[in-house]
């Protein structure tokens, strides 16, 4: 217990196994009764294949506060064709469907009358389960005249409604907090840090403690409505989710122990009597069925009768006929895909071959045509290429510079000296390389120009030497001769004069 001084209701049994009578303290105060928890009776035939749990006055259990009936979800299991067909010919009764626990519940409210729905939220690997509710801000209509005012099924959405959630302590603890978690209006949800309303402990003798400090903040008109939904919500989801027994809707429909005397004394006697009028508490939610109706879901456990067994034993042979016949189909069809791809294969690889064989044909034709046009010449490989002779074999290559050809007179003396001296037109240059001989004809003088050749060798193209003009030999004495100093100074002033005109 958190406090002694919070408000506390302790669950404690009572001398009827289907009792729990719920103590409420609050200050220190000594527990004294409030509330009445109630189950079903098993033995009852309405209550074959449900769960169901009312909460009542202590004193007068004909009042009834709040109740749940919770009806399971049923599954077939899957079982093949050969399985079916040994189970029909053995005479097996059918595997009977599993029950299985719904992920919500609904608890019904009297006084006024609304049902408060409380859903499992699955929790992932970093967050535990928890189960949702919500209850609506105003639950009491105000008195009216108006009979539009009294029709409150076309303003009930429009009610702000608190979201409240009990939320799992730990993935293996079994206690559990609620918590106010926001406000909910026509649908849009108004999400705020989380406030908590009260505590339970999951244990032989449940306690819900509710933090009173925090209830300032519950904005809710019906705070007993709110305290039936703590109580009988937190039962339910231990009972369902936490700690269910082996056959919690009780399907096997087996007796209390309670219960078990009354039976005995129903067989002894010889007139049929019908069973003991239900509960109070289970009055809204189980008078409705007549004693001997069963469920949809009662399946059961007699073997079939012969003409059911045939029957069942020939559907199960044309069942199996049927998946034959759509295997062997499924396998036609799957060896045609399969032949239909070999052949596109095929197909492609003679159409690239092809193709192969028509660009060699191409590229051969175009080499040919090459080879046609620009001889063969120079493509031989450097391996096919013919070895080059020995020196000793080789032809010999012309003089670097060749004698003069026939004919050739020197220039005279006096021109010899010009040259020496580097006078004269003919003054001796830089030495230049004789041209190949693949450059062209061999030469006829010593010029590379073809008509200072014929200048040199004369008009008859003979090897006679013509000297130059007389007026040419005296101007190049002329220019041997030193020049005066007044006329060196001359030179040098108009050499001046000029470079400076050229520069300015």
């Amino acid at each position: 217990m958190l406090d002694e001084n919070l408000p506390a209701f302790r669950f404690k049994s009572a001398s009827d196994p289907l009792s729990t009578i719920l103590y409420f303290s609050h200050n220190g105060t000594d527990p004294a009764p409030e509330y009445l928890l109630r189950r079903v009776d098993p033995a009852l035939p309405a209550s074959r294949a449900k769960y169901a749990a009312a909460l009542c006055d202590a004193y007068n259990p004909d009042v009834i506060y709040a109740e749940v009936t919770v009806e399971p979800e049923w599954t077939q299991p899957t079982l093949s064709a050969a399985e079916i067909r040994a189970q029909a010919q053995s005479g097996a009764p059918p595997v009977p469907a599993t029950p299985l626990v719904p992920d919500s519940f609904t608890i019904q409210l009297y006084n006024p009358d609304q049902g408060i729905t409380v859903r499992l939220v699955p929790g992932g690997w970093n967050k535990t389960d928890s189960w949702e509710f919500e209850l609506p801000v105003q639950s009491f209509i105000k008195p009216s005249a108006s009979a539009l005012d009294r029709e409150t099924g076309a303003s009930v959405d429009l009610i702000p409604r608190l979201m409240f959630r009990w939320k799992k302590d730990g993935r293996l603890s079994k206690d559990l907090t609620c918590y106010l978690s926001g406000k909910n209006l026509g649908g849009r949800k108004n999400k705020e840090p989380d406030i908590t309303i009260a505590l339970f402990k999951a244990t032989k003798e449940s306690v819900v403690t509710v933090y009173e400090p925090n209830l300032n903040r519950v904005e809710v008109e019906d705070r007993k409505g709110l305290e039936l939904v703590l109580l009988l919500g937190a039962e339910v989801i231990k009972d369902l989710f936490i700690t269910p027994k082996p056959d919690i809707f009780n399907v096997s429909g087996s007796a209390s122990s309670s219960t078990a005397a009354n039976a005995r004394t129903r067989r002894k006697s010889s007139h049929p009597t019908t069973a003991s009028p239900p509960l109070p508490a289970m009055s809204g939610a189980l008078s409705n069925l007549p004693p001997n109706s069963t469920t949809p879901h009662n399946f059961s456990t007699n073997a079939l009768p012969p003409a059911a067994t045939a029957a069942a034993v020939a559907d199960v042979e044309a069942e199996t006929r049927r998946l034959q016949a759509m295997v062997e189909r499924e396998q036609r069809e799957q060896e045609k895909r399969e032949r239909a791809e070999q052949k596109r294969i095929k197909r492609m690889l003679e159409e690239e071959e092809s193709a192969r064989l028509r660009r060699e044909a191409e590229i051969a034709k175009e080499t040919e045509r090459l080879r046609k046009k620009y001889g063969v010449e120079g493509q031989d490989l450097p391996s096919f290429r013919p070895t080059p002779t020995p020196a000793s074999s080789a032809p010999q290559l012309p003089p670097r510079n060749p004698p003069p050809p026939t004919g050739y007179a020197p220039p005279p003396p006096h021109l010899q000296q010009q040259q020496a001296n580097g006078l004269g037109p003919w003054s001796a240059g830089p030495t230049l390389p004789p041209r190949p001989l693949s450059a062209g004809p061999s030469r006829t003088g010593p010029f590379h120009c073809s008509t200072l050749n014929s200048l040199w060798n004369g008009p008859s193209g003979g090897a006679a030497f013509a000297p130059p003009p007389p007026h040419m030999v005296q101007q190049q004495q002329q220019q041997q001769q030193p020049m005066p100093p007044r006329r060196v100074k001359e030179e040098r002033r108009r050499r001046v004069r000029k470079k400076r005109s050229m520069h300015w």
